[in-house]
């Protein structure tokens, strides 16, 4: 691809990813030097397309950013005005009082929001600044410099037929360059994984960590809808199969935001994350919330958990990551989207202190500095063994372990336990299928649980046919001798879009078909294949979901 010919566009910042942290320093960019040429690019159809979070958001990081934030519009306004954790059985719970919890556990005084929503509005608030955003625009392609350091990224490549060769209908793209290039493309995106591996950003870092999360959109009777309630669960349907857990907001105009979370370091290889989701809605709290209701959207991402001690190296030559490109969620607390925006704001900081230097395509240190021990580094510190203890003892031990900790950290700053290390990656964790059972999930009903293929309908995800494939296999005789034959093939049963499947005709050879219209781009498969076979890549702008508020 590299000897295509295409047009070049110089500007100060080139910004890829419209979230909450690629936004975040657009709007900060132009605070501090409103005459900065600065572009965003987004690979969904619309600003906010691609976006999906549970969400109670901290409004920490825009009150950082943009102090008035009431007053210019934001929508941001259903408070949290309940807060319950419970621990599921199969036909009851416990729930957990929120007394022994640290202070920074409590969500009231949060925000529920749709953070799909939140983005678009931030995108009016950079163009009224005037950032550049242009949606429908995959960076497929880093370009880097004479020095080796990145310098700008391949954006708008169309008409590439099966093949991968270039059809009639070919538009080769155009090469935008920056004199830094912030990437914030979401969990596990695929330039910032070339990038981390390119500069090495992981040495000296645990491994990453992730969890894939689940998100439907009810309308529920008005009866049973409590604005401002927000409820989280954990145990049941899970148990010792995985961690993870539910939760439902209940937010405006009789809608609830209802989802669970499996974190992908589980070893059985029959655990089907999506029919975990289908059978908490089963349980009784949650289907009586659910009767009378409708399901009206439908969607799936994944998650970065390695917290504080899996975050790479934030810096590069030439430009930095924000946001989950770099994994700044704060586990327990299921929430990340303020370290995002405090990320972005940092990012933008240091870039604007190096132009006025002079500087360009050099690795901004003190961002790297800022992240780990500022605002975002404080946040993540505290809780970075919640996850490794869950891992190693179990949901009941760390429970109290998790807890002890968070209590330490609060009121010493510091950890009996050190940092505890995450140990393997999600995909070494899974096991061989020959020394696991398969697990028996009850068909959905179609009325609370929904197959898979129905569901991904209600996310609106399309993508043209004639493109390649987004979803490259290393070699696809690994996914019949390995990942079928001595895996089971997961790939089947975790990716919550169907898009992986497994013919096995009488009396021939299995066959594996990858059904890459299907995906939701929660990009699982690149992260939890045991064989690490596939390579989840963007594919044509613009294509993939389209959340309407997620």
């Amino acid at each position: 691809m590299s000897n295509v010919e295409r047009e070049a566009m110089e500007y100060d910042v080139v910004i890829v990813g419209a979230g909450p942290a690629g936004l975040s320093a657009a709007i900060r960019l132009k605070q501090l030097d409103e005459d900065l040429n600065i572009v965003v690019l987004e690979k969904g159809s619309e600003v906010g397309a691609h976006i999906l979070s549970g969400a109670v958001l901290d409004p920490c990081g825009l009150d950082a950013l943009m102090p008035d934030w009431k007053e210019r519009g934001a929508p941001i306004s259903t408070k949290v005005t309940e807060d319950h954790f419970h621990l599921l059985g199969e036909a009851g719970s416990i729930r957990i009082p929120n007394t022994p919890m640290p202070p920074f556990m409590s969500n009231h005084g949060k925000y529920i929001v749709s953070m799909g929503n939140v983005c678009r509005w931030m995108a009016e608030q950079a163009e009224e600044m005037g950032v550049e955003i242009f949606p429908g625009m995959a960076c497929s392609e880093l370009i880097y410099g004479e020095n080796g350091e990145v310098k700008g990224v391949v954006a708008g490549e169309f008409g590439r037929g099966p093949d991968g060769e270039p059809t009639e209908a070919y538009e080769p793209g155009m090469e935008l360059h920056g004199k830094y290039v912030l990437i914030s493309e979401g969990v596990r995106g695929s330039l910032a994984k070339e990038i981390i591996a390119k500069y090495d950003l992981q040495k000296g870092r645990d491994v990453q960590k992730f969890g894939l999360g689940m998100k439907e959109i009810w309308e529920i009777d008005p009866d049973k809808h409590k604005e401002g309630k927000v409820w989280h669960s954990m145990g049941w349907p899970l148990n010792s199969n995985a961690g993870g857990g539910g939760f439902i907001y209940h937010a405006e105009n009789n809608q609830i935001f209802i989802g669970f979370v499996v974190h992908l370091n589980y070893k059985n290889p029959y655990v089907f994350p999506y029919m975990e989701f289908q059978r908490f809605k089963h349980h009784p709290l949650v289907a009586e919330l659910l009767k009378g209701g409708k399901r009206v959207a439908y969607g799936a991402r994944a998650i970065s958990e390695g917290g504080y001690q899996s975050m790479p190296k934030a810096a590069f030559p030439g430009g930095a990551l924000l946001g989950c490109s770099v994994g700044l969620v704060n586990v327990p607390r299921i929430k990340g989207n303020h370290n995002a925006m405090l990320s972005g704001k940092a990012a933008a900081e240091h870039v604007v202190a190096a132009l006025k230097e002079g500087r360009s395509g050099d690795t901004l240190e003190g961002y790297e500095t800022e992240l780990r021990t500022g605002a975002v580094g404080k946040d993540l510190k505290r809780v970075r063994n919640v996850k490794p203890l869950w891992s190693k003892y179990g949901l009941t031990a760390s429970l109290m372990l998790g807890g002890f900790d968070m209590w330490t950290n609060t009121l010493f700053g510091g950890s009996l336990f050190g940092t505890v290390k995450h140990g393997k990656t999600d995909a070494q964790s899974t096991g061989k299928a020959d020394t696991f059972k398969p697990i028996d999930y009850p068909k959905p009903d179609g009325v609370i649980s929904f197959d898979r293929l129905t569901n991904v309908s209600f996310a609106a995800t399309n993508h043209e046919e004639s493109q390649p494939s987004h979803l490259k296999l290393k070699d696809p005789k690994v996914a019949i001798d390995v990942d079928y034959k001595q895996f089971g093939g997961p790939s089947a049963r975790y990716c919550p879009a169907g898009v992986y499947e497994y013919l096995t005709p009488e009396g021939e050879e299995p066959k594996f078909v990858v059904n890459f219209q299907n995906c939701v781009h929660c990009k699982t498969c690149d992260i939890k294949e045991a064989s690490q076979n596939i390579t989840w890549t963007v594919p044509q702008g613009g294509d993939g979901p389209n959340y309407p508020n997620m």
